[in-house]
């Protein structure tokens, strides 16, 4: 399976429009990138349910501005439009399953009330 692109024109209905979606931040000149995408591909394959997309730094840099990409890979997973992983660095295969796994495990109602506090709390909604 071949992720999809994903930009700022159609980011919100991607992110709106599924429920799992896993962001693989990137740039074409990126070495440690371009040793992830086989492994971000492979995963996808193997999670067809949910959605894939990569976001090339070079070309969508008002994207990764916005949520403050500053190192590549940097994998964002978000779930009910809530950011619920953030982390830069390339993962080994079974670190990104077992990552899909917890995010498909986590309890929504549980995280959300989280992001609600820390919100109130004057914290970002970014949570990691």
């Amino acid at each position: 399976m071949t992720s999809e692109a994903l930009t700022a024109e159609n980011f919100d209905a991607t992110v709106t429009g599924n429920d799992i979606v896993v962001v693989d931040f990137w740039a074409p000149w990126c070495g440690p990138c371009k040793g992830f995408a086989p492994i971000f591909d492979e995963v996808a394959a193997d999670n067809p349910d949910l959605k894939f997309v990569k976001v090339n730094t070079d070309e969508e840099q008002e994207l990764a501005g916005h949520f403050g990409i500053r190192s590549i890979p940097t994998l964002m997973i978000f779930r009910e439009r809530v950011i619920v992983f953030q982390q830069a660095g390339a993962l080994p295969k079974g670190a990104l399953a077992d990552l899909i796994a917890q995010v498909r495990g986590l309890d929504m109602a549980e995280v959300k009330r989280g992001a609600q506090t820390h919100e109130s709390e004057g914290g970002d909604e970014t949570l990691h």
